[in-house]
């Protein structure tokens, strides 16, 4: 395998998660019975610019085209993220009815909704059919097709250059990254802004969240790496926040390098700082992280298995993709976790890929009273308590994996 940015061929490896299925290839109760086809989920790092990568054993295209399961309205949390995010971006950078606001992975219009309410234009670009409809039936205009140089310049020959051009966790999930950002170049106006949220890598590492790899993301990323592949294609870093989203991620913004008005804020050297005392651009930092997944591994079988022993009930919350991988990389089936459920209908009476565990809605875990509910999406943990209070009247307890077994 070669490195997607510098081209090197890649030896280190970060960690091995073994095989599993894409992590949103849910399956209908006719599926059980069929085969699945598995993909090694091996994570390598380049020892020249540092990207953390696995290679495209799963098509992008076939990923997310098609029935995609994930839909981003579903949670509250995410969604007062981005109606703030449209409040500061229309402040900041005076966006206006005159304006015109391009999201890549645009979902269900989750996001482009709040500039719409607006009267703001917008235009989103989602390769996902099933979600792009339900952005469509909110009046928000969608092309569903994937992003890259090609259709960048389709839109700049249309005169359809974006003022603010945004991606919220869409740069992993593109294998060929180098294009992507050539096409934001093309894309953007001459004084327009990017701004791009991804989880930070230096989080992942620090905290054990090997749960966020899956075949979906091919690229785990420092704003060191990031930094090096929009210079290359001729955009600039100029801010960056850390936001707690995902379990922490970055919020870069970035401009057109000829674009001199908006000067480097000395937020980027204090994140690069933080990033080379963490060691994300010394190889050796790298090694050990398998051990760290065996560990949570060990404890989180232990504990299911000490539940089984004792006739306790287990079901689970939010059929999330790091929820797949953690529970494939486990060997948990139905066996240790009697259901999982999930808000979303569209993943409702389907099962977890691989392990083959049941999706339900929440009156199943009304109905059962399990002992303990592990939340799989761990990054909305606070949400999901709240709205689950009422397992403590039957003395149920809340289980989660990452960044170390807690049972509360």
């Amino acid at each position: 395998m070669q490195c997607r940015f510098c081209h090197r061929t890649l030896y280190q490896e970060f960690v091995n998660l073994g095989n599993a299925p894409a992590s949103n290839s849910f399956l209908t109760a006719d599926q059980l019975n069929e085969p699945e086809i598995f993909y090694p989920l091996k994570v390598y790092v380049c020892d020249q610019c540092y990207l953390v990568q696995v290679d495209e054993y799963k098509k992008s295209g076939t990923i997310f085209n098609g029935d995609y399961a994930y839909f981003s309205s579903y949670s509250s949390t995410w969604l007062t993220h981005a109606k703030n995010y449209v409040e500061m971006a229309s402040e900041r950078f005076k966006i206006t009815t005159s304006s015109f606001v391009v999201e890549i992975a645009s979902n269900d219009g989750y996001l482009l909704q709040y500039f719409a309410e607006k009267q703001i234009p917008v235009l989103g670009i989602e390769p996902s059919v099933n979600t792009a409809a339900v952005a469509k039936a909110k009046g928000i205009e969608t092309i569903t097709e994937f992003f890259g140089t090609r259709l960048a310049n389709e839109l700049a020959a249309k005169g359809r250059k974006a003022d603010l051009l945004l991606g919220n966790n869409v740069l992993a999930h593109v294998p060929d990254i180098v294009d992507f950002v050539a096409g934001m170049k093309i894309l953007l106006k001459v004084d327009g802004v990017v701004t791009m949220e991804f989880p930070h890598l230096l989080q992942l590492i620090a905290n054990n969240q090997f749960d966020t790899i899956y075949h979906e993301h091919f690229s785990y990323l420092s704003l060191f790496t990031v930094q090096q592949i929009f210079e290359a294609q001729g955009l600039t870093i100029f801010d960056v926040e850390e936001i707690p989203t995902h379990g922490g991620s970055l919020r870069i913004y970035a401009r057109n390098k000829e674009n001199g008005t908006l000067p480097v804020h000395a937020t980027v050297n204090e994140i690069l700082f933080k990033e080379k005392l963490q060691g994300l651009s010394n190889i050796e930092s790298f090694r050990g992280f398998q051990a760290k997944a065996e560990d949570i591994k060990i404890d989180l079988i232990s504990f299911l298995i000490l539940a089984r022993k004792e006739g306790k009930k287990v079901a689970a919350y939010g059929a999330a993709a790091k929820g797949n991988t953690l529970l494939n990389y486990c060997g948990v089936k139905s066996d240790l976790i009697d259901f999982v459920t999930d808000m979303n209908p569209h993943k409702q009476g389907k099962y977890l890929p691989a392990s083959h565990i049941p999706v339900r809605s929440e009156e199943k875990l009304k109905e059962s009273r399990p002992d303990f509910v592990i939340i799989l999406p761990w990054n909305i943990k606070d949400e999901i308590v709240k709205q689950l209070h009422y397992i403590r009247i039957w003395g149920g307890k809340f289980v989660v994996s990452i960044p170390e077994l807690e049972i509360f």
